[in-house]
C-alpha cells in the first residue's frame, strides 16, 4: 500500500509528541507492506481498526494514545493520511469527513 503523505505524521511528532514517532513509523511501515483487497480484509488482519463511511478507516496507535485517519482507495493501493492527533483531538473531528 502506498501511504501518501509521511509528512503529516513527522509533523505530528515533531509539534511536541516526540512520544508518538516510534508507534507511527511502525505504523507507516505496516502500511507500506500491507495489500488489502477491501475494507473486510483489512478489518480480519486489524482488529483493533474501525471502518467508516467514504473509505474512511480509524488506526489506534501507541496504545490508543493516538489516532491516525485514513482515506483508502484500494483498487489502487492507496491511503490518504486525513488526521493525526491525540484521542482528545480525534473526539473533535468528524472522522467520516476530515
Amino acid at each position: 500500500m502506498r501511504v501518501i503523505a509521511k509528512r503529516a505524521l513527522r509533523e505530528f511528532w515533531e509539534k511536541g509528541y516526540a512520544d508518538a514517532e516510534r508507534p507511527l513509523t511502525e505504523w507507516y511501515h505496516m502500511m507500506t507492506k500491507a495489500s488489502w483487497p477491501t475494507p473486510q480484509a483489512l478489518k480480519a488482519e486489524i482488529r483493533t481498526a474501525s471502518i467508516l463511511k467514504g473509505s474512511r478507516v480509524v488506526f489506534n496507535i501507541g496504545g490508543n494514545k493516538y489516532r491516525v485517519i485514513v482515506s483508502i482507495r484500494y483498487s489502487q493501493q492507496i491511503a490518504w493520511v486525513r488526521f493525526v492527533g491525540t484521542h482528545e483531538q480525534y473526539d473533535q473531528v468528524d472522522a467520516e469527513t476530515i
